[in-house]
């Protein structure tokens, strides 16, 4: 099977693009919920990260405390790098073998998403990190302008946007793209301005292009 990659920043509107797909048939592969899977089911084993990182990241009762574990990689690029050298390579094996499952189903496939059976890795950072890049065959970027993206973002949290902005920081790749500061580098654009009945349309138009 294909593997298409999605991709967008805070606000863009990847999820409820990866939504759509998922409901004309498409797997979708959620990295956030699934790398916090992985974290929960001790696949990223607590002494591994604390020996690595050289600080405490479990909880009194000895399991691993994700909230620690974000304190510790907060503002520390070093060990952010430390933290996803580990974690990265395990949410890759991961996505390798839940592919693989859906392999198994391609007869299940929808043809109304398309001629050529895909699956869909959601993943904010895939434009950065090689290692994933590698295992897409397509990457498709959710995109809005950054006002769009603010907006969106603090209706949906229910936050100011100042804290969106804050959280945003972070992309700086996204970000810059949206600003139009930088090329997408991926092979196609989605511009996610409009509604969602707008955005339905765009995906049906991309289930009939993308493996062209």
């Amino acid at each position: 099977m294909k593997t298409l990659a999605v991709t967008g920043g805070i606000g863009s509107g990847k999820s409820a693009v990866c939504r759509l797909f998922a409901e004309r048939g498409v797997p979708v592969y959620d990295s956030d919920s699934r790398t916090r899977g992985l974290y929960d089911d001790g696949t990223v084993k607590a002494d591994v990260l604390e020996a690595a990182l050289g600080c405490p990241v479990r909880d009194s009762d000895g399991r691993l405390d994700r909230r620690r574990l974000a304190s510790v990689i907060f503002s520390d690029a070093e060990k952010l790098e430390v933290l996803e050298s580990i974690v990265h390579p395990l949410v890759l094996e991961d996505f390798i073998s839940w592919r693989r499952e859906c392999e198994s189903r391609v007869s299940e496939w929808n043809p109304s998403a398309g001629d050529v059976p895909f699956v869909i890795i959601e993943s904010a950072i895939i434009l950065q990190k090689p290692l994933f890049r590698n295992v897409a065959d397509k990457v498709l970027l959710v995109d809005a302008p950054v006002q769009v993206r603010l907006e969106r973002a603090s209706r949906r949290d229910g936050v100011p946007q100042a804290a969106v902005m804050a959280r945003m920081e972070a992309q700086p790749l996204l970000n810059a793209i949206s600003g139009g500061m930088a090329e997408p580098g991926a092979d196609f654009v989605l511009v996610n301005d409009a509604g969602l009945e707008e955005l339905s349309r765009k995906v049906d138009a991309l289930c009939g292009v993308l493996w062209r």
